[in-house]
């Protein structure tokens, strides 16, 4: 079979697209699975899809039953979703980079009139440097640990907003 041609691949792309638009607009999956379906009699607008819902049945003259064409429909719409979410991801890492890039071009600034004792740039490198980090993940997790009454341990069931409120009172109460 092999892997589609390069304007196959375009109508696969353009098919999930508007899969994704149609769902967004709340229509159900067996409008979408009909609206993209490879046979314009399935059509509600007459249009075939050329890498329509479908489109090896129908060819064979044995139309999808209408539960085969919405599994098509979901599956295009959660392979876009991924796809959609996987170029976030790289967006996402390209302009982290370029936020470490422009922290380390004002962190070179700041660290010059470091060296010269400014309090101030002092200051300034250091929120720099923790910036950084908070983008980079650099800093290391930090642990918390939650604990009873004089460090014992926490009994767990159902409270009520009353009882926990009461905890919540005397845990502040204990901190100041």
């Amino acid at each position: 079979m092999g892997r589609p041609d390069k304007a196959a691949r375009a109508a696969i792309a353009r098919r999930r697209s508007d899969a994704i638009d149609l769902r967004l607009a709340g229509v159900d999956w067996l409008t979408i699975a009909r609206k993209l379906a490879a046979d314009p009699t399935a059509n509600s607008d007459g249009i075939a899809y050329t890498q329509g819902y479908g489109i090896k049945r129908y060819r064979k003259n044995q139309p999808p039953t209408d539960e085969a064409l919405i599994h098509a429909a979901r599956r295009d719409v959660r392979t876009a979703l991924v796809d959609r979410r996987a170029e976030l991801n790289d967006d996402a890492d390209e302009l982290r980079a370029l936020e470490a890039d422009r922290l380390d071009r004002l962190f070179f600034v700041a660290y010059k009139a470091v060296r010269d004792q400014d309090l101030a740039a002092i200051d300034r490198t250091l929120w720099i440097m923790g910036r950084r980090a908070r983008l980079l993940g650099l800093d290391m997790p930090v642990r918390t640990e939650l604990s009873g009454l004089d460090g014992g341990l926490v009994q767990l069931g159902n409270v009520t907003a009353e009882e926990l409120g009461s905890l919540i009172a005397l845990t502040d109460s204990d901190a100041e």
